[in-house]
């Protein structure tokens, strides 16, 4: 069976939430990444002095779940993730993006999720962000080869 309408609907819907408080989503976003894994701080330049709120915090991190919004999307229509930005793997790469840290940062996604989502939160909505945000992570670890 493949990603379903409602799977799509439960991952962009909670992806509306998540926009609302970008701000203190994107935050505990990388809280959680940092409590998870302290040294994943030398990955991105805007955690170099710890957690605080920025454009450039906000922006990743609404990039990121954009990302899995959009593999969600792609899996419903086409059955697949098919990377947008060529680059993606090589910037991984480069950062020394390893497969530990996808395990990390797809935790902090569905903790994040999950407190946007509030009394909407459920098995079904997880474990569509979960497929959503894992063939999304294999399309970025296949350009990274």
């Amino acid at each position: 069976m493949g990603f379903t309408d409602k799977q799509e609907a439960l991952v962009n819907s909670s992806y509306e939430s998540f926009k609302q408080n970008l701000s203190g989503y994107s935050i505990l976003f990388y809280t959680v990444i940092l409590e998870k894994a302290p040294a994943a701080k030398d990955l991105f330049s805007f955690l170099k002095d710890g957690v605080k709120d920025s454009p450039s915090l906000q922006g990743h991190a609404e990039k990121v779940f954009g990302l899995v919004s959009n593999a969600a999307s792609q899996l419903r229509a086409t059955g697949q993730v098919v990377l947008t930005n060529a680059t993606l793997g090589a910037i991984h790469v480069q950062k020394g993006v390893v497969d530990p840290h996808f395990v990390v940062v797809k935790e902090a996604l569905l903790k994040t999720i999950k407190e946007a989502s509030g009394d909407k939160w459920s098995a079904e909505l997880s474990t569509a962000w979960e497929t959503a945000y894992d063939e999304l992570a294999n399309a970025i670890k296949k350009a990274m080869k």
